[in-house]
């Protein structure tokens, strides 16, 4: 089963070495041609564009940074919406909003192609590991034709509905998460206002019915001990934008998600936009020693 693997950031570059690792034949694609150079060294076959990705492939996975890059990988000129697509399933990984899924999804369809969106929750290391969890949309049809690739990258598939539910899905995952980092961030604050240690307050929390599961491997990122990113700040602000408006068209109230975006927008014009979403933490100790 020949694969293409469209958008080479931190997560399409980490799934596209976990399919080479994994004995798949590949051809990648990114806007910044540098970024594939790593994996053409494995073996990877570079396209000069998104059609010319599709050449000889049977599953194309997209792994874009948000809906307009979506739009324009899909759409745009050379883009992956054309007659070469017939017959080919796409996997839209990317965290979008359910309806640019569902738009997709009907475009691909009328040139002959299939889609599934399943977004993915979890990061850089479980994705070389194959231990991310799928969150799927689509006919079952072509979930279950997307087996043997979405074997190689997940511990799970979870089958949420039709087209758009999985980006449904991943928004609803996400939304806890980034309101989670930001009440961690106003409990380390609480707490060394008051003279306890960030260590003593953040490993208490991950003993305690405070703690989420991954807190314990994120309290080297929370102390300062590390720089390595999983997933940036700009892109939990990002996704809770998406969060936001979905919940509009929805008619659904999202207090705790607005506050948060607004705190990882602060975040961002601070220039933390790059750093782990866990910068939220340090965001809010630069903005209590202003005071």
């Amino acid at each position: 089963m020949n694969v293409a693997v469209v958008g080479l950031g931190r997560m399409g570059a980490a799934i596209a070495a976990r399919l080479l690792d994994r004995g798949f034949p590949l051809a990648v694609w990114n806007r910044t041609a540098s970024r594939a150079q790593a994996l053409e060294a494995e073996g990877a076959r570079f396209a000069a564009t998104p059609r010319d990705a599709l050449a000889g492939t049977d599953i194309v996975i997209t792994m874009l940074s948000d809906d307009d890059a979506a739009r324009a990988v899909y759409l745009g000129d050379d883009g992956l919406c054309s007659a070469a697509a017939r017959g080919r399933l796409f996997i839209e990984m990317s965290t979008l909003k359910p309806e640019t899924v569902r738009a997709l999804h009907d475009r691909l369809r009328g040139h002959g192609a299939s889609m599934i969106d399943a977004p993915v929750s979890g990061t850089v290391a479980p994705a070389r590991e194959g231990r991310l969890l799928a969150l799927a949309g689509g006919d079952e049809a072509d979930i279950h034709r997307a087996e043997p690739v979405l074997a190689a990258l997940t511990r799970r598939v979870i089958h949420a509905g039709p087209a758009g539910q999985g980006a449904l899905l991943k928004l609803a995952v996400n939304l806890p998460l980034a309101v989670y980092w930001q009440s961690l961030a106003e409990s380390v604050a609480i707490g060394e206002a008051g003279g306890l240690d960030r260590k003593t307050i953040v490993e208490t929390l991950a003993d305690s019915a405070a703690s989420l599961a991954v807190l314990d491997m994120k309290i080297p990122a929370v102390l300062g001990e590390t720089a390595e990113v999983a997933f940036d700040l700009a892109s939990m602000h990002k996704d809770l934008r998406l969060i936001a408006e979905t919940a509009e068209s929805l008619g659904v109230d999202v207090d705790a998600a607005s506050a948060a975006f607004r705190a990882y927008g602060a975040a961002v014009d601070a220039g933390l936009g790059d750093d782990d979403a866990v910068a939220i933490v340090r965001h809010t100790e630069l903005r209590q020693s202003e005071r």
